[in-house]
């Protein structure tokens, strides 16, 4: 294979694990409040199709991407309402919220079908951006892919070494004593709701606008659901999650690879699931392997948040 065909490689598979790093990364800070949020999906979809919308409508992909974060945080502000408000099941919210973020992003798209958009600019840097194999994978990539790898950095700083990423940890693993001393819980959770909100939105932004510059009823394909596993994966570190984010972006270019190579006896329908069955297996052999202690879940995960006072 020529190193023309390796880069070529390497970015697809840079470009479908980014939608998933942001969506990913956004739900690792709303699981690590104490929160879980199922409508990943939903909220990811809605991100595309606002995206999408606004760049078509305004002709600026910048106000697509702001767009699509807004209609995350939207979602996830309607989410926040029903669960740490008013108190509801989070598990049911979530998906009833996938639900709902499927069917209005279908609502809203139905005038936007077939319509191209220009894809957002890459950023070229004049000499680096031509070597061989390193400028392409390293300076040849449009914004929101520097994005989401500074996004990692970021939030893996603001968890470890921020006096707020010590409260939101505390609030997740024992929202009772973080209460007792202070702090706001449903406060800190709102704020985490929200961003994870806005980068589940700029998740399926990238997909609309730079992954496949089109829009498509139901684009997400799952992908909301393999970002769910992936924070298990990863088990709620940022570092890792950007392993997993690449790894899986990997077997999803694998799938498309070995269908459109052909010489392979399988249905293609097999091949498509091959991103999911990788999830499922994933995710048995870390709840059966020896690390199952050691997977660090937020203690009040999911638990809704009841004070004593």
């Amino acid at each position: 294979m020529s190193i023309d065909a390796v880069a070529l490689v390497l970015l697809t598979v840079i470009g479908s694990a980014t939608p998933l790093l942001f969506a990913a990364l956004g739900e690792l800070v709303v699981e690590k409040s104490g929160v879980l949020n199922l409508g990943v999906e939903g909220m990811m979809i809605l991100g595309a199709v606002a995206a999408f919308g606004v760049a078509v409508t305004t002709g600026s992909g910048t106000l697509g991407v702001l767009a699509g974060a807004a209609a995350g945080m939207a979602m996830a502000f309607i989410f926040g309402v029903l669960t740490l408000t008013l108190a509801a099941n989070q598990v049911a919210t979530g998906l009833a919220l996938t639900i709902f973020g499927l069917g209005l992003s279908s609502l809203i798209g139905v005038g936007f079908i077939g319509i191209p958009v220009e894809p957002l600019p890459k950023l070229m840097l004049p000499g680096l951006s031509d070597l061989p194999l390193i400028g392409p994978l390293l300076f040849g990539h449009d914004a929101l892919i520097y994005l989401s790898i500074f996004a990692v950095a970021a939030v893996a700083w603001f968890l470890k070494k921020s006096r707020a990423g010590m409260i939101l940890r505390a609030v997740g693993e024992s929202d009772i004593s973080a209460h007792s001393i202070g702090y706001d819980v449903i406060a800190v959770r709102y704020r985490a709701v929200l961003f994870g909100g806005a980068m589940a939105g700029l998740g399926g932004a990238f997909l609309s606008l730079v992954y496949t510059p089109l829009w498509n009823e139901g684009m997400t394909a799952g992908r909301g659901w393999i970002a769910l596993a992936l924070v298990v994966f990863a088990s709620w570190r940022p570092w890792r999650l950007l392993a997993g984010a690449y790894l899986f972006g990997g077997v999803t270019i694998l799938q498309l690879y070995m269908q459109g190579a052909g010489g392979f006896d399988i249905p293609a329908q097999v091949m498509s699931m091959l991103p999911y069955l990788a999830t499922i297996l994933v995710l048995t052999i870390i709840a059966a392997g020896p690390w199952k202690g050691r997977l660090d879940a937020p203690a009040c995960l999911g638990k809704p948040f009841r004070p004593s006072t």
